[in-house]
């Protein structure tokens, strides 16, 4: 695919962070082109860091690196999927999933 597609509406589009076995949602990040080549070229996955205006490779500090094992584009091609295989917690706060504050649940 051609990355010029992926950002001809904006200069950062989100990533949606998938467990590749589980199907699990672990995160929401955003990337832009520079990103998305170090994501391809290393099989781990970078993001733009949008409140320190800064590339980051998720693991660089906690050693749980999210190994990309597909990537895909959706409709509009304006965000993209990463299937991964995660060394570890994703969030931050060490849980499994950045998703786990419940707020509305049908009974």
């Amino acid at each position: 695919m051609d990355l010029d597609l992926l950002f001809q509406k904006s200069e950062l589009i989100p990533v949606i962070i998938q467990d590749e076995e589980t199907k699990d949602v672990l995160m929401l990040g955003f990337t832009n082109r520079e990103a998305v080549e170090l994501t391809v070229e290393t099989k781990t996955a970078w993001f733009w860091s949008r409140s320190r205006s800064k590339l980051w490779n998720k693991g660089e500090s906690s050693g749980n690196y999210l190994h990309v094992k597909k990537m895909v584009a959706d409709c509009d091609t304006d965000t993209l999927l990463y299937l991964c295989k995660p060394d570890g917690p994703t969030c931050h706060t060490g849980c499994r999933s950045c998703f786990f504050q419940t707020i509305m649940e049908e009974d």
